[in-house]
């Protein structure tokens, strides 16, 4: 029998935390993100680079050969 694919793989877990923000700041977009399988981090100022090192890493992850 074969297994399936695990619909949430680990390798493409990260942890993201927020910076605290003032109660008038509608969304934070200050912080740390982590790739929980390779310990890649880094911190972002923007949903823009959250976003850029999110997709670098799963770039990464489904070039890397099994």
């Amino acid at each position: 029998m074969r297994q399936r694919e695990p619909s949430l793989p680990a390798d493409h877990a990260f942890v993201v935390q927020f910076r605290a923000q003032p109660d008038a700041t509608p969304l934070p977009c200050e912080g740390r993100v982590e790739h929980v399988v390779s310990g890649q981090a880094t911190h972002f100022v923007s949903w823009e680079q959250l976003v850029k090192f999110i997709e670098q890493v799963l770039t990464a992850v489904r070039e890397k050969p099994p």
